[in-house]
């Protein structure tokens, strides 16, 4: 956190705080319910940050009127797919940095606004205790708030039959194809799974859904505290704390977790001490079943909440495969479910994918495809609907050479 600076009836300051990696404004002035959107729309494009001080709805209604004004698209876009991608990356990093300019004042994460709502509680989810005055974006406030209704009402997982509760900044399983893939995918070893991994975790959807499939022991992983705090919520609400275990961050569970009929469930486990003349080194735990459905897009993330989506250089990916032969137990199988709109927008091919497998030492034993089912597939305004509407998403079963 940084801080930031500003005059009212005296020099006042605040904490800066943003989840979406905004910079600190260097220039604040307050702004209230005379303020035109004309005037805001232009001190916020000159990077002057408006800390307001007027109505909440207004504030939104302010907030709307400058969105228009930035558009929702970006102006002339086109060419092949990767080129519309970046266009539209770079539009909505433009339009984040706009709308970001209009602030409001959290004291011990509450909002003194008019007619404005009780965030503490979402607040307190989303950033922890209260530790003084923080500045932050309207639009993250709007977001940690809707990030608070998800939590509370869940997300319906027809695969599970059941609810997934997100967390703040944990990627919700509101696209379902990925989830029915590993639903329907049979399971190796004649069905009979005594251990499953699942790494980069999330929520604890798939951990959940392989536990519900009779999968005896799943270990979960994931490199974000905030979704592993999510997925042993999601596990205990479900049930099946006895059979489910979280750890991280690693990518792969670590020798803390070998051999033992439970994984710690609580705080992350350090590991064990190094072995010395009387002590063996411990093997890498492994397992009959290894899922893994890293982020889609190979690009670098803007901040942690774009983890979900964003793979830097493939990281995660490769990561998972390059661990994977030496961790599957005989007769074992690795499902990596994939998007393949990545390669749809000119960013990795299917052959790159292809050499990646098989230098890793493993071979395709079998692939089931779903097709999307999401909003955007069929928003015939988006400009990448074609690619949209033509993506698959893929479960491919995977055996060590």
């Amino acid at each position: 956190m940084s801080t930031i600076h500003w005059v009212e009836a005296q020099p006042r300051s605040a904490r800066w705080h943003s989840e979406s990696g905004l910079a600190l404004p260097r220039r604040v002035v307050v702004a209230d319910d005379r303020m035109p959107a004309a005037v805001a729309f232009r001190l916020a494009c000159e990077g002057t940050a408006l800390l307001w001080r007027g109505d909440f709805h207004n504030a939104r209604q302010l907030l709307r009127a400058m969105d228009r004004r930035v558009g929702r698209s970006a102006p002339g876009a086109g060419g092949t797919p990767a080129e519309v991608f970046h266009a539209q990356r770079r539009f909505r990093s433009h339009r984040a940095r706009v709308l970001g300019k209009l602030i409001v004042l959290l004291e011990d994460h509450a909002l003194a606004l008019r007619r404005a709502p009780d965030v503490r509680r979402a607040c307190d989810e989303a950033y922890g205790p209260a530790d003084g005055p923080v500045a932050v974006a309207l639009t993250e406030l709007l977001g940690v708030v809707g990030a608070r209704q998800w939590r509370e009402r869940g997300v319906h997982v027809p695969a599970l039959g059941a609810r997934i509760h997100p967390h703040y900044g944990v990627f919700a399983p509101t696209r379902g194809e990925y989830v029915d893939l590993v639903a329907r995918a049979p399971l190796p070893c004649g069905g009979a799974v005594r251990t499953a991994f699942d790494l980069g975790t999330g929520t604890g959807v798939l951990a959940a859904v392989l536990a519900q499939r009779g999968v005896r022991r799943v270990v979960a992983t994931d490199v974000s505290a905030r979704a592993r705090a999510c997925a042993r919520d999601n596990v205990r609400r479900l049930g099946l704390a006895g059979v489910v275990r979280v750890v991280g961050p690693a990518l792969y569970p670590g020798p803390e977790c070998h051999s033992r009929p439970e994984c710690p469930s609580g705080p992350d486990v350090a590991p064990g001490p190094a072995p010395g003349p009387e002590l063996l080194p411990v093997p890498d735990p492994r397992a009959q079943l290894v899922v893994c459905n890293p982020p889609w897009i190979p690009g670098r993330p803007a901040s942690d909440l774009d983890l979900g989506v964003y793979d830097a250089g493939g990281g995660m990916l490769r990561g998972f495969l390059d661990g994977l032969a030496r961790r599957l137990e005989p007769g074992g199988e690795g499902w990596l479910v994939l998007s393949d709109l990545a390669e749809r927008l000119g960013l990795r091919s299917r052959e790159e994918l292809l050499a990646a497998v098989e230098g890793a030492g493993l071979r395709v034993v079998g692939r089931m495809d779903a097709r999307p089912r999401h909003p955007r597939a069929r928003d015939a305004d988006d400009p990448l609907h074609a690619v949209r509407a033509a993506e698959v998403t893929s479960l491919w079963r995977l055996a060590v050479v």
